[in-house]
């Protein structure tokens, strides 16, 4: 009935190519079988069974019927109520049929010890022959039970891989969001999932953070991210072997994709240091990973169990005077100097943002002056006008200022008059000399 020889071979290819394990071929086939004896030679709600014998090629088919008592059925004679949604699952009855049901005194004749919702086997005649559309039903339940069975395989593949880096090649770029193909699915990098200003082409090599397997009618697709912060986590996971050993563990991430980010490790052996681990040596642990984030600045400080000194480090290349902690409100005053300030608080206060994230706490950055005094307001706008204006002319009025404009002018007025005299004279004294050497020559 079968040729076995072609039946391992394709076994074989879909195990191999696709991950799918012979059994569940196996079951597809025989889910078939049943389904096309069912549509040729069977009878209405019957529960059609086919076992295969991938070493001989036969085939049996059983008629399968449940154990039932005539308390928790409708017979043909009664009249069904209507749904009610107050009583269970379990305690409900159903409408009988001979060809899917048996009662229990019948069943225990033909199988002693039969119980309630058990199966009752019957065999049937084996038959090989099949009408075209019982066939090509036969075709369509393998299709669909191959690729439930490929898509269970690929979620349980890459359920695995969640919550690391993957890696696949540029399919295509449809509205900003760039299709990768991963091999057995297709992976998603969205638009905002992506590092700001970086682009990928067609056939491309890209490497993503997997964020989620989503299953969905079309198939199985992977959410993948540049812009997460375990992305940048994970970068560092795979560049630096003391954390796989477990010497070295990172905290905490903050991260702004493609600008900058904040990175806090700490070391679990005192004899090594943990921002010159994830550093490496001469900085190629980390240039690795910043030419892989298209030169996205990092910064690698030490996490500290005392939030003070945890707040006072994040805010680095920035020297800090003072620490203030208000514990209720999980909040931070930090003190810094004038030439400090606006290291701090960072370009559009990214500086600050970052550290904010992470430590989690609320940080504000003051300004103090020698005597450690904090500064007010008035005195701070006060300096921000003077950056402004240049130092001698600070204490002018406008009008002052034009006027010393127009004093300048006049300085500079006749020296300008001087200038054109003496070009006059060069040129006059250039023509009596051009006269003389033409005088010369008519002699």
């Amino acid at each position: 009935m079968f040729d076995l020889k072609v039946i391992q071979t394709v076994l074989t290819q879909l195990e191999e190519e696709r991950g799918i394990p012979k059994e569940k071929v196996i079951e597809a086939i025989e889910a078939a079988l049943a389904t096309a004896y069912k549509k040729e030679y069977g009878k209405r709600g019957q529960i059609v069974r086919a076992e295969f014998n991938t070493e001989t090629g036969e085939v049996d088919f059983t008629q399968v019927k449940i154990v039932v008592s005539p308390e928790n059925v409708y017979l043909e004679e009664d009249e069904v109520p209507e749904y009610d949604d107050s009583v269970p699952e379990e305690d409900r009855k159903i409408r009988y049929n001979e060809e899917q049901h048996i009662f229990l005194n019948e069943a225990q004749i033909i199988k002693k010890g039969s119980e309630l919702g058990e199966e009752v086997i019957f065999p049937l005649e084996v038959r090989d022959d099949y009408g075209r559309i019982a066939a090509q039903t036969a075709k369509q339940v393998i299709i669909q039970k191959i690729r439930e069975a490929e898509k269970i395989s690929v979620l349980e593949e890459y359920g695995e891989q969640e919550s690391s880096i993957v890696s696949g090649t540029v399919e295509r770029v449809e509205r900003g969001t760039i299709f990768v193909d991963m091999g057995r699915a297709i992976g998603m990098l969205p638009y905002n999932e992506q590092i700001p200003r970086e682009n990928f082409r067609q056939g491309e090599r890209v490497r993503a953070f997997l964020v989620s397997v989503d299953e969905t009618p079309k198939g199985v697709f992977l959410k993948l991210s540049r812009s997460h912060p375990l992305f940048l986590k994970e970068l560092f996971v795979q560049e630096v072997p003391e954390i796989n050993a477990g010497t070295v563990e990172i905290k905490a991430v903050a991260r702004e994709a493609g600008a900058r980010s904040k990175i806090a490790v700490y070391s679990h052996d005192d004899h090594v240091d943990p921002v010159g681990a994830l550093v490496g040596q001469q900085g190629v642990r980390v240039q690795t990973v910043m030419s892989e984030l298209h030169g996205e600045k990092i910064d690698i400080v030490e996490w500290s169990e005392d939030p003070e000194e945890f707040i006072e480090d994040s805010l680095s290349p920035a020297k800090i005077i003072e620490v203030v902690m208000n514990e209720e409100e999980r909040s931070a005053r930090v003190a810094v100097t004038e030439d400090q300030q606006s290291l701090a608080i960072g370009k559009g206060g990214q500086n600050a943002r970052l550290s904010a994230k992470l430590t989690g706490w609320k940080i504000d950055i003051f300004q103090v002056d020698m005597d450690g005094n904090e500064v007010s307001r008035e005195e701070l706008d006060r300096q921000k006008e003077a950056r402004f204006i240049p130092e001698e002319k600070a204490t002018d009025s406008v009008d002052e200022i034009l006027e010393e404009d127009e004093k300048t002018e006049e300085v500079e007025a006749p020296e300008e008059k001087n200038k054109e005299v003496e070009d006059d004279k060069v040129e006059e004294e250039k023509e009596v000399e051009d006269d003389k050497v033409e005088e010369e020559k008519e002699a």
